[in-house]
């Protein structure tokens, strides 16, 4: 597209003007209607003069805050244009009074278009940026660094490229640009910088010094929407295609119709529009009238602009396809309009637009893009809640299944010890059986009484036997006394030789008895002995087997113990398995049972939200009810207000109470408040009365509310 400037524009480009529309004639006086008339003369003089066409052309002049003298160049202006001088010059002098006493007239004055040596000055008093305090920053502003100076650098070169101001890496055009850029990206770190406000402030510069133009640019973005249009979200420039689009709709259904068959969608030829407002779309003069129209109405001369240039289009438009029109844009619009810009904004001002209407789809587009931003949080909410649902899900599964392994293990383990529990077991059970088979073996306590009267009775034989050994003593003492007694008769009644042999005959025999008895008696004595030994074997045997019996009680006892201390611990081994079965059947049943109180709980939540976006339809229905049948006065809006708190405090109550399908379900126990909460949104806010009213007062609930 190729780009002009400003300067090289003849004056009857900025000073030609279309006739005013019917409504504003009728409000203004006779002598403003006349000065209307004779400046329209002066326009039809000088589009024959081309003196004063040559005139025009110089270079950019810097402009103050004070009178621009019309002497100094009146030598090379012609009457005509001495007299649209003293106008201005008098418009700027006396500019507070023209704005409150002579609105019209000046609006149609700019309508027709500013002298291009009084845009600096009157711009800065429309965007009331003359004694700014930012002005004083802004040589501070230039020894800071920015975080934006790159993509600063990159965009300058291509801001302008064809004019002669910004041609070259290092002109003085693209310095300043780039100092104005950066100064403003670090006054609102927010927007920072973006493209496409290169170009305003490219025209700015063209009008002013760097400073002032900073000063104008600062009141553009706080003043006329600009800075919501150029945030990183640009949800502005969203409202003006939406507007727009409506617009477009309205007025022009054929076309629309065309574009929609042709996915041929309103942001990609509208977005530079509202964007640069039409400095990149159409040559610069051009561009430069609507932004005088600009800096005085605002965004509503751009809605008016394009809805003319497509009506004017619409005939070539809807015989083309997608790449046809595109390529319509971009060669043939920009350069319909070169030679009368008048035609262009005639056109514009014949474009309906309804101001209330416009503010209505601002309303419908914030509580749609609302009602989007709500499902996308709640979606993102809700797929969060999911994954960390799954995330607990298969933390659980992991538990679970450990804690199975886990059981699983101990469970085998304990089986191999039950097995050698039993084996060990079954040992001492053979040991005890062996040991009952021995002592069953040995003499039991009837036995020992049997040995014990036996050794009684061989020590009562051994007494009868020394007794006998006594009486066979004494028969053999009694024995020899007899044989001596009779030896010594018969000695005393016989001789002597003869009587002697027969005595030493007793004495032989007597010496044999006696030596019989004493062998006999030896023999009684061996076999007294051989008792005494035997009653000794068997009293040292009886003492060994009553210490073998109470040792093998003792082991009897110790194996009883053993066997009962194992079986106790094959009991608590059974009862610690049987509990670890039941935690597990007791895990398994929990997570099941949180599984499924999450599914209810997201089951009651989606309930809850239903019945939240319910109630807030038939509130909104009852507010456009309210607002369309005229309900409301001055002085009852109060009053109406406290009654919409009350309405929305019982609402509060109402829906901060449990859903009934959560006292259905245990563990679902969720409560519209506790959603809200979740979602990270109030249940109801409160209401305002906007203050800035055009026609009577206008009740509507918050941003909040119909966010909500």
């Amino acid at each position: 597209i190729p780009v002009l400037s400003p300067d090289s524009s003849s004056h009857d480009a900025v000073l030609s003007a279309p006739a005013a529309s019917p409504a504003d004639s009728e409000n203004l006086s006779p002598d403003e209607l006349e000065l209307l008339a004779k400046l329209e003369e002066q326009n039809r003089l000088l589009e024959a003069d081309s003196k004063s066409m040559r005139s025009m052309s110089g270079s950019r002049r810097n402009s103050g805050s004070s009178l621009v003298s019309s002497s100094s160049a009146s030598s090379n202006l012609s009457h005509l244009e001495e007299d649209t001088w003293i106008l201005w010059g008098r418009i700027v002098n006396e500019w507070e009074e023209w704005r409150r006493k002579k609105d019209k007239l000046l609006k149609e004055l700019i309508r027709k278009g500013i002298p291009h040596h009084f845009r600096a000055i009157v711009w800065q008093l429309l965007g009331n940026a003359t004694d700014m305090p930012v002005k004083n920053q802004y040589s501070e502003l230039l020894k800071m660094s920015s975080p934006c100076e790159k993509l600063i650098r990159r965009d300058i070169a291509r801001t302008y490229p064809e004019h002669e101001f910004f041609k070259g890496q290092d002109s003085l055009g693209q310095e300043v640009l780039f100092n104005v850029m950066k100064a403003y990206s670090l006054v609102d770190r927010e927007v920072g910088y973006c493209q496409g406000s290169a170009f305003i402030v490219g025209l700015l510069l063209m009008q002013m010094p760097e400073e002032e133009a900073f000063c104008v640019f600062v009141r553009l973005m706080q003043e006329y929407r600009l800075r919501e249009l150029f945030k990183p979200s640009m949800a502005e420039l969203g409202l003006c295609i939406y507007q727009f689009e409506y617009l477009l709709q309205e007025q022009l259904p054929e076309l629309n119709v065309h574009f929609r068959s042709q996915s041929f969608h309103t942001s990609m030829y509208a977005s530079s529009w509202f964007l640069t407002l039409f400095l990149t779309f159409l040559p610069l003069p051009v561009a430069t009238r609507i932004f005088d129209i600009f800096m005085y109405e605002g965004l509503e001369i751009i809605f008016r602009v394009g809805l003319a240039i497509l009506q004017y289009n619409q005939t070539d438009l809807i015989q083309l396809d997608m790449e046809g029109m595109s390529q319509h844009f971009q060669k043939v619009i920009p350069h319909q309009f070169d030679s009368c810009p008048d035609k262009l904004i005639l056109r514009a001002y014949q474009v309906k637009y309804n101001p209330k209407r416009m503010k209505k789809l601002e309303k419908e587009y914030t509580t749609i893009k609302n009602k989007e931003m709500e499902e996308q949080i709640e979606i993102k909410r809700l797929r969060t809640e999911n994954r960390l649902l799954k995330q607990r899900i298969e933390t659980l599964e992991k538990y679970t299944e450990q804690f199975v392994s886990n059981l699983q293990t101990e469970l085998e383990q304990s089986r191999l010890r039950e097995a050698e529990l039993l084996g060990a077991l079954k040992e001492m059970q053979d040991k005890v059986l062996d040991l009952e088979k021995r002592s069953s073996c040995l003499p039991d306590e009837n036995n020992l009484a049997t040995l014990q009267e036996e050794v009684k009775q061989m020590k009562l034989r051994e007494l009868e036997t020394l007794r006998s050994f006594r009486e066979i003593g004494q028969l053999h003492l009694s024995a020899l006394s007899q044989h001596h007694m009779s030896r010594s008769s018969s000695t005393g009644g016989g001789g002597g030789h003869w009587k002697e042999s027969p005595k030493k005959n007793a004495m032989n025999e007597l010496q044999d008895k006696l030596m019989t008895v004493r062998l006999r008696e030896a023999q009684a004595q061996a076999e007294l002995r051989e008792v005494k030994l035997k009653a000794l074997q068997l009293e040292s045997q009886n003492q060994i087997h009553s210490k073998l019996i109470g040792r093998n009680e003792q082991e009897r006892s110790a194996l009883q113990d053993r066997l009962q201390m194992v079986a106790n611990q094959n009991k608590a081994l059974q009862a610690q398995l049987n509990e670890m079965k039941r935690k597990q059947a007791e895990s398994d049943c929990k997570s099941k049972e949180e599984v499924m109180a999450v599914r209810l709980r997201e089951a009651d939540s989606m309930a809850a939200m239903a019945e939240l976006r319910q109630k807030i339809a038939e509130l909104e229905i009852q507010k456009e009810e309210g607002l369309i049948q005229g309900q409301l006065n001055h002085s009852d809006s109060r009053q109406y207000i406290n009654q919409l708190r009350d309405q929305i405090a019982e609402l509060k109550n109402e829906v901060r109470q449990p859903s009934p399908h959560s006292h259905r379900r245990a563990g679902s126990h969720i409560q519209v408040s506790h959603l809200s909460e979740m979602l990270g949104w109030p249940v109801f806010p409160g209401v305002d009365i906007p203050t800035n009213s055009l026609q009577g007062p206008t009740v509507q609930c918050s941003d909040k509310l119909q966010e909500t």
